[in-house]
């Protein structure tokens, strides 16, 4: 797998929202507001993301594109939504990895993204870290794989469910490196990280919900899962650079309900793509430590095939299946 940075002389060079033309609807969408579901609650940072986008793509497309916030079962309802949701462009969802993974883990063959969902393009990603407290005696992130591999069961860690990618890096790691530790799900990274805060657990893997309390010095970032160290964060190594050969991003992009036509799938990926290169919208992704990660129609088609097909493996590597 690979990702595609944009980098900003270009996304400046992509022109602004007043420049550009209505696209969807000079190319057939139909005139009425398009229902973006978000599988997440509202405040997060996928639901902050999404209304960026969503405000910038309206202007894009001279009609309005409204959130719904659709929040349980590891993101999966808008997926779950396409299964009968009408094919005019007018429906579309957010489809995180997580909502991939329990259709795995509770062997839900009732909801195939690669069957009943049309991809239109591939957005982003989460920056992922490990994080323990200030006052927490490991200084760097190998003096607390030591401790762990050397005290089996000793180590409680904390993350948003036993369905998110954190979970599935932890135990990934605690496999290849020979360590037995405890998992700690939440609902959520808030609670994961009051958890931590509290001493209810020793570490938080998790997105970066933590980053006001690195940059504060409440806690310590021990490691980060991308495959280069964040700007913001650039003083704690990556995974890779530590020894151990994971990248972890959480992706998500755009879909739609299956049977969509192809010119309705290209409305629908030209708008959003301007929308997602936008200056505006770029910052936004920033601030939240999020890359842009974009892929086109059929290189994200290509990508979900292959994201379903190492979930799967994990999966059962992992022994996760219900």
């Amino acid at each position: 797998m690979h990702h595609i940075a944009i980098g900003r002389r270009l996304l400046l060079g992509s022109g602004t929202a007043l420049a550009l033309p209505n696209l969807g609807r000079a190319q057939g969408l139909p005139a009425r507001p398009i229902r973006l579901i978000v599988p997440f609650s509202a405040g997060g940072s996928t639901d902050v993301h999404m209304r960026v986008l969503a405000d910038v793509a309206s202007r894009r497309f001279g009609q309005t594109v409204i959130i719904e916030n659709r929040p349980g079962a590891s993101g999966s309802l808008g997926m779950t939504a396409m299964r009968t949701a009408a094919a005019d462009g007018l429906t579309l969802t957010t489809l995180p990895i997580t909502a991939v993974r329990n259709m795995l883990m509770t062997g839900d063959i009732e909801a195939d993204p690669t069957r009943d969902c049309a991809p239109v393009l591939h957005l982003t990603g989460y920056l992922l870290g490990v994080v323990v407290r200030r006052d927490a005696p490991w200084q760097t992130w190998q003096e607390f794989l030591a401790y762990a591999k050397a005290n089996p069961d000793k180590i409680n860690y904390g993350t948003a469910g036993a369905a998110s990618t954190p979970f599935i890096g932890m135990e990934r790691i605690a496999r290849e490196q020979g360590i037995r530790w405890t998992h700690v799900p939440y609902r959520g990274v808030g609670e994961n990280v009051q958890a931590l805060m509290s001493g209810q657990i020793h570490a938080a893997a998790d997105s970066s919900g933590w980053a006001p309390m690195v940059e504060d010095g409440t806690f310590r970032l021990l490691v980060t899962w991308g495959a280069e160290r964040p700007r913001r964060f650039a003083q704690a190594p990556t995974l890779k650079e530590t020894g151990t050969n994971l990248v972890f991003a959480s992706p998500y992009g755009l879909v739609g309900p299956r049977g969509m036509s192809a010119d309705t799938v290209k409305a629908l990926h030209d708008g959003f793509k301007d929308a997602l290169l936008d200056e505006r919208h770029v910052q936004t992704l920033e601030r939240l430590d999020m890359p842009v990660m974009y892929k086109g129609t059929e290189e994200y088609r290509s990508f979900l095939a292959e994201q379903v097909a190492e979930e799967r493996d994990a999966v059962r590597s992992l022994g996760l299946r219900g």
